[in-house]
């Protein structure tokens, strides 16, 4: 199985780049194709056809499927369910503001928090999303609304608040972090992610020293101790 392109941060591109001597400009043009203009086909704009077939031939370029839309007829606020190539399925959720969008991504199919009020919880830890799943979500949610409401395509915030625990699947949170901050791609602001935990403190530690720069929202349940312990 070929792995997947959107697996890469731009200095793991690099590294391949380099690796089997292929020009090193392909890294900003294809950085630019998939993540600032969202292509889908195969980039054959400002690179060699040998760096193009080589991309072609070894990595796979496929994303997340959209299984369901739901669209609230009251806010205009759109529910995705993707289905992931093992058949497991995770929800995305677009939410308007000032005619831009807010996207709420998963990054775990299910949950070991195991929180009493979250249904996730309820159905335990499946698996961590990899970084392309997480970053696919973010790409088909733009591409929906540029086909189904053209001209609105701007999400300018990301919240890692869909299923799972982000910091519990903190390698392919933080690298996707860093694919939507990249200059030569979705170049997201940095106090424009915010990632959500319940406060699992391994990943806690490692926001602080690794990306303490993205925003990070802490789900207390309850100020009172007992209580939030019981939840």
């Amino acid at each position: 199985m070929k792995p997947s392109f959107y697996d890469l941060n731009y200095s793991d591109l690099e590294a391949v780049i380099s690796q089997n001597g292929l020009n090193p400009s392909v890294a900003s043009v294809l950085f630019n194709w998939h993540y600032k203009k969202k292509e889908t086909a195969p980039c054959l704009q400002k690179m060699s056809k040998q760096s193009s077939h080589f991309f072609q031939q070894n990595f796979d370029f496929s994303l997340p499927e959209i299984d369901t839309v739901y669209q609230s007829e009251k806010d205009r606020t759109v529910k995705f369910l993707f289905s992931l190539k093992d058949h497991h399925k995770v929800e995305t959720v677009l939410i308007p503001f000032n005619n831009k969008y807010s996207i709420c991504l998963s990054s775990q199919v299910g949950c070991a928090m195991n929180c009493s009020f979250c249904f996730t919880g309820e159905q335990g830890l499946k698996r961590n999303l990899t970084t392309s799943e997480i970053i696919g979500q973010f790409l088909q949610a733009w591409r929906w609304l540029a086909n189904h409401r053209p001209g609105e395509q701007r999400i300018l915030n990301i919240v890692f608040m869909g299923q799972g625990e982000p910091l519990h699947n903190f390698d392919a949170v933080k690298k996707a972090c860093e694919i939507f901050l990249s200059q030569h791609g979705t170049s997201i602001g940095i106090q424009k992610i915010t990632i959500s935990t319940a406060g699992y403190i391994p990943g806690l530690k490692r926001w602080r020293q690794e990306i303490p720069g993205v925003n990070l929202a802490l789900s207390l349940h309850s100020p009172v101790t007992e209580k939030r312990n019981e939840l």
